[in-house]
């Protein structure tokens, strides 16, 4: 293993447990506290979305402008988004999911480190929707 692939993996290790940590902090790790936000009844993950939202517009932007390439990696490209039928489909099937039970899978994965033991049935659905999308759309 090269030593290049060993700083991207720790990098990437430690981007984790700061996601991890964040979302642990600000309780978005709890389904009780997503619910609530989702009711419109607490609002304080507004500024938690609020936040994320802004720093990662502030380093697309940024980055590029002066780096001439990623600290990790060979250049940096756009990569085309399409909106179609399928990903609004699948953006409201997500929706509907994380409305019914307040769960979104980067929480789900950080809720473990907390000792929450039941968001895995969560967890499961999420595997068990990401399978059937896989087995459905094969080419």
């Amino acid at each position: 293993m090269t030593l290049h692939k060993i700083v991207s993996l720790l990098v990437t290790l430690l981007g984790g447990v700061l996601f991890g940590f964040g979302l642990a902090l600000s309780t978005m790790v709890s389904p009780e506290v997503v619910l609530s936000f989702l009711r419109l009844q607490d609002l304080g993950l507004m500024l938690v979305m609020g936040g994320a939202v802004a720093v990662t517009v502030v380093a697309y932007q940024l980055a590029p402008r002066f780096l001439k390439q990623p600290l990790l990696g060979q250049s940096f490209e756009e990569r085309t988004a399409t909106l179609d039928r399928n990903t609004l489909v699948g953006a409201a099937i997500f929706g509907v999911g994380w409305g019914i039970c307040g769960v979104c899978p980067g929480p789900a994965i950080a809720a473990l480190g907390t000792g929450n033991t039941d968001i895995l049935w969560a967890l499961g659905g999420i595997v068990l929707g990401a399978l059937a999308h896989g087995l459905t759309t094969r080419d």
